[in-house]
Protein backbone atom coordinates (compact mmCIF):
# COMPACT_ATOMS: atom_id res chain seq x y z
CA UNK A 1 0.00 0.00 0.00
CA UNK A 2 1.28 3.45 -0.91
CA UNK A 3 2.13 5.62 2.08
CA UNK A 4 0.25 8.90 1.98
CA UNK A 5 1.02 12.29 3.45
CA UNK A 6 -1.34 12.92 6.37
CA UNK A 7 -0.96 16.65 5.78
CA UNK A 8 -1.99 16.35 2.14
CA UNK A 9 -4.90 14.05 2.97
CA UNK A 10 -6.25 16.65 5.39
CA UNK A 11 -5.54 19.72 3.28
CA UNK A 12 -7.19 18.12 0.29
CA UNK A 13 -10.46 17.33 2.08
CA UNK A 14 -12.52 20.19 3.50
CA UNK A 15 -14.74 17.85 5.47
CA UNK A 16 -13.45 14.38 6.47
CA UNK A 17 -15.71 14.70 9.54
CA UNK A 18 -14.20 12.97 12.54
CA UNK A 19 -10.88 11.17 12.22
CA UNK A 20 -8.64 8.72 14.08
CA UNK A 21 -4.91 8.25 13.45
CA UNK A 22 -2.99 5.44 15.17
CA UNK A 23 0.62 4.45 14.57
CA UNK A 24 4.21 4.52 15.82
CA UNK A 25 6.62 7.43 16.20
CA UNK A 26 9.56 7.98 13.86
CA UNK A 27 12.07 6.81 16.47
CA UNK A 28 10.01 3.70 17.19
CA UNK A 29 9.73 4.35 20.93
CA UNK A 30 6.19 5.74 21.14
CA UNK A 31 2.69 4.60 20.31
CA UNK A 32 0.90 7.51 18.65
CA UNK A 33 -2.73 8.47 18.28
CA UNK A 34 -4.78 11.48 17.24
CA UNK A 35 -8.50 12.17 17.21
CA UNK A 36 -10.15 15.23 15.69
CA UNK A 37 -13.69 16.49 15.31
CA UNK A 38 -15.16 18.88 12.77
CA UNK A 39 -18.57 20.50 12.47
CA UNK A 40 -20.74 22.13 9.81
CA UNK A 41 -23.67 23.01 12.08
CA UNK A 42 -23.61 25.38 15.04
CA UNK A 43 -24.51 22.45 17.32
CA UNK A 44 -21.56 20.33 16.16
CA UNK A 45 -19.18 23.28 16.30
CA UNK A 46 -20.19 24.25 19.84
CA UNK A 47 -17.76 21.84 21.54
CA UNK A 48 -14.38 21.52 23.18
CA UNK A 49 -12.25 18.61 24.37
CA UNK A 50 -11.53 18.42 28.11
CA UNK A 51 -9.45 15.91 30.04
CA UNK A 52 -11.31 13.32 32.10
CA UNK A 53 -9.17 10.93 34.10
CA UNK A 54 -6.73 9.30 31.69
CA UNK A 55 -9.01 10.05 28.77
CA UNK A 56 -10.98 12.98 27.37
CA UNK A 57 -14.59 14.06 26.95
CA UNK A 58 -16.40 16.40 24.60
CA UNK A 59 -18.06 19.30 26.37
CA UNK A 60 -20.47 22.02 25.29
CA UNK A 61 -18.65 25.33 24.86
CA UNK A 62 -21.67 27.63 25.12
CA UNK A 63 -24.56 25.87 26.95
CA UNK A 64 -27.05 28.50 25.74
CA UNK A 65 -26.50 27.31 22.16
CA UNK A 66 -26.82 23.57 22.85
CA UNK A 67 -29.51 21.92 20.70
CA UNK A 68 -29.18 18.13 20.78
CA UNK A 69 -26.38 16.56 22.87
CA UNK A 70 -27.18 12.94 21.96
CA UNK A 71 -24.50 12.38 19.29
CA UNK A 72 -22.00 15.09 20.14
CA UNK A 73 -21.31 14.69 23.89
CA UNK A 74 -19.31 11.57 24.70
CA UNK A 75 -15.91 10.29 25.85
CA UNK A 76 -13.73 9.76 22.75
CA UNK A 77 -10.78 8.36 24.75
CA UNK A 78 -10.70 5.98 27.72
CA UNK A 79 -7.92 3.86 29.18
CA UNK A 80 -8.29 0.35 30.61
CA UNK A 81 -5.11 -1.20 32.02
CA UNK A 82 -2.64 -1.37 29.11
CA UNK A 83 -5.27 -0.49 26.50
CA UNK A 84 -6.27 2.89 25.08
CA UNK A 85 -9.65 3.19 23.35
CA UNK A 86 -10.28 5.97 20.80
CA UNK A 87 -13.64 6.39 19.05
CA UNK A 88 -15.98 8.96 17.53
CA UNK A 89 -18.94 8.28 19.81
CA UNK A 90 -20.33 6.67 22.93
CA UNK A 91 -19.19 3.27 21.67
CA UNK A 92 -16.04 4.10 23.65
CA UNK A 93 -18.02 3.06 26.71
CA UNK A 94 -19.38 -0.03 24.93
CA UNK A 95 -15.85 -1.21 24.14
CA UNK A 96 -14.61 -0.35 27.64
CA UNK A 97 -17.36 -2.36 29.34
CA UNK A 98 -17.00 -5.23 26.87
CA UNK A 99 -13.27 -5.53 27.48
CA UNK A 100 -13.88 -5.55 31.24
CA UNK A 101 -16.22 -8.51 30.71
CA UNK A 102 -13.63 -10.43 28.67
CA UNK A 103 -15.06 -9.69 25.23
CA UNK A 104 -12.80 -8.77 22.34
CA UNK A 105 -12.83 -5.36 20.66
CA UNK A 106 -14.83 -6.77 17.75
CA UNK A 107 -17.27 -8.67 19.97
CA UNK A 108 -17.91 -5.54 22.03
CA UNK A 109 -18.96 -3.62 18.92
CA UNK A 110 -21.45 -6.25 17.74
CA UNK A 111 -24.15 -4.49 19.76
CA UNK A 112 -23.59 -1.19 17.94
CA UNK A 113 -24.02 0.11 14.40
CA UNK A 114 -23.73 3.43 12.54
CA UNK A 115 -25.24 6.58 14.01
CA UNK A 116 -29.02 7.15 13.58
CA UNK A 117 -28.58 10.50 11.82
CA UNK A 118 -30.15 9.77 8.43
CA UNK A 119 -29.63 10.47 5.63
CA UNK A 120 -25.92 10.63 6.53
CA UNK A 121 -25.88 7.55 8.80
CA UNK A 122 -22.46 8.59 10.09
CA UNK A 123 -20.10 5.62 10.48
CA UNK A 124 -18.87 4.70 13.93
CA UNK A 125 -15.08 4.55 13.80
CA UNK A 126 -13.07 3.05 16.66
CA UNK A 127 -9.52 2.11 17.58
CA UNK A 128 -7.86 0.10 20.34
CA UNK A 129 -4.16 0.38 21.18
CA UNK A 130 -2.61 -2.40 23.25
CA UNK A 131 0.82 -1.92 24.83
CA UNK A 132 2.11 -4.70 27.05
CA UNK A 133 5.62 -5.85 28.02
CA UNK A 134 7.15 -3.70 25.28
CA UNK A 135 4.93 -5.11 22.52
CA UNK A 136 2.48 -2.93 20.62
CA UNK A 137 -0.47 -3.65 18.37
CA UNK A 138 -3.68 -1.90 17.43
CA UNK A 139 -7.01 -2.58 15.78
CA UNK A 140 -9.39 -0.20 13.99
CA UNK A 141 -13.05 -0.61 13.09
CA UNK A 142 -15.71 1.07 11.02
CA UNK A 143 -19.44 0.34 11.24
CA UNK A 144 -21.28 1.87 8.30
CA UNK A 145 -24.55 1.66 6.44
CA UNK A 146 -24.57 -0.32 3.22
CA UNK A 147 -24.77 2.41 0.58
CA UNK A 148 -27.03 4.51 2.79
CA UNK A 149 -29.42 1.65 3.56
CA UNK A 150 -30.49 2.09 7.18
CA UNK A 151 -31.51 -1.57 7.40
CA UNK A 152 -28.03 -2.92 6.62
CA UNK A 153 -24.85 -2.46 8.67
CA UNK A 154 -21.45 -3.33 7.22
CA UNK A 155 -18.74 -4.14 9.80
CA UNK A 156 -15.02 -3.97 9.10
CA UNK A 157 -12.12 -4.59 11.51
CA UNK A 158 -8.43 -4.10 10.70
CA UNK A 159 -5.59 -5.43 12.87
CA UNK A 160 -1.99 -4.19 12.90
CA UNK A 161 0.70 -6.10 14.79
CA UNK A 162 4.12 -4.63 15.56
CA UNK A 163 3.57 -1.46 13.50
CA UNK A 164 6.63 0.00 11.79
CA UNK A 165 8.30 3.17 13.03
CA UNK A 166 7.08 6.33 11.31
CA UNK A 167 3.91 4.68 10.02
CA UNK A 168 0.25 4.83 11.01
CA UNK A 169 -3.29 4.42 9.75
CA UNK A 170 -5.94 7.08 9.25
CA UNK A 171 -9.67 6.38 9.37
CA UNK A 172 -12.32 9.09 9.04
CA UNK A 173 -16.09 9.20 8.87
CA UNK A 174 -16.78 10.87 5.51
CA UNK A 175 -15.20 10.39 2.12
CA UNK A 176 -15.62 14.14 1.49
CA UNK A 177 -18.14 16.94 1.90
CA UNK A 178 -21.63 16.47 0.43
CA UNK A 179 -25.37 16.28 1.07
CA UNK A 180 -25.86 13.62 2.23
CA UNK A 181 -22.31 13.05 3.45
CA UNK A 182 -20.75 9.99 1.75
CA UNK A 183 -19.27 7.43 4.15
CA UNK A 184 -15.56 6.59 4.19
CA UNK A 185 -14.66 3.77 1.77
CA UNK A 186 -11.93 1.13 1.90
CA UNK A 187 -9.38 0.20 4.54
CA UNK A 188 -7.65 2.78 6.77
CA UNK A 189 -5.12 4.88 4.87
CA UNK A 190 -1.44 4.24 5.45
CA UNK A 191 0.09 7.57 6.51
CA UNK A 192 3.43 8.81 7.76
CA UNK A 193 3.93 9.68 11.43
CA UNK A 194 6.59 12.38 11.73
CA UNK A 195 8.10 14.55 14.47
CA UNK A 196 7.59 14.82 18.19
CA UNK A 197 4.15 15.26 19.74
CA UNK A 198 4.13 19.04 19.36
CA UNK A 199 5.17 18.90 15.71
CA UNK A 200 2.66 16.12 15.02
CA UNK A 201 -0.13 18.05 16.74
CA UNK A 202 0.62 21.33 14.98
CA UNK A 203 0.88 19.64 11.58
CA UNK A 204 -2.58 18.10 11.92
CA UNK A 205 -4.25 21.20 13.35
CA UNK A 206 -2.86 23.50 10.69
CA UNK A 207 -3.94 21.08 7.94
CA UNK A 208 -7.58 20.80 9.00
CA UNK A 209 -10.05 23.07 7.20
CA UNK A 210 -10.14 26.35 9.13
CA UNK A 211 -13.89 26.82 8.83
CA UNK A 212 -14.87 23.30 9.88
CA UNK A 213 -12.29 22.18 12.45
CA UNK A 214 -13.37 22.09 16.10
CA UNK A 215 -10.99 20.13 18.37
CA UNK A 216 -7.92 17.89 18.27
CA UNK A 217 -6.47 15.38 20.74
CA UNK A 218 -3.04 13.74 20.39
CA UNK A 219 -1.11 11.33 22.60
CA UNK A 220 2.37 9.79 22.53
CA UNK A 221 2.74 6.72 24.78
CA UNK A 222 6.21 5.46 25.72
CA UNK A 223 6.35 1.78 24.81
CA UNK A 224 8.88 0.97 27.53
CA UNK A 225 7.22 2.71 30.48
CA UNK A 226 3.59 3.31 29.48
CA UNK A 227 3.97 6.99 30.41
CA UNK A 228 2.27 9.37 28.00
CA UNK A 229 2.10 12.95 26.84
CA UNK A 230 -1.19 14.50 25.70
CA UNK A 231 -2.07 17.60 23.73
CA UNK A 232 -5.52 19.15 23.30
CA UNK A 233 -6.30 21.97 20.87
CA UNK A 234 -9.73 23.65 20.82
CA UNK A 235 -10.89 26.24 18.30
CA UNK A 236 -13.37 27.56 20.84
CA UNK A 237 -11.53 29.50 23.53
Amino acid sequence: MEMLSLVQELRGNEYPGRGIVIGRSEDGTKAVTAYFIMGRSSNSSNRVFVEEGEGIRTQCFDPSKMEDPSLIIYAPVRVLDHMTIVTNGDQTDTIYEGLKKGLTFEQSLRSRKFEPDGPNYTPRISGLMSIKDGSYEYVMSILKSHNGNAESCSRYTFSYENPAAGEGHFLHTYKHNGNPLPSFEGEPKLVEIAGNIDEFTDRIWQSLNEQNKVSLFTRYIDLATGCYETRIVNKNQ
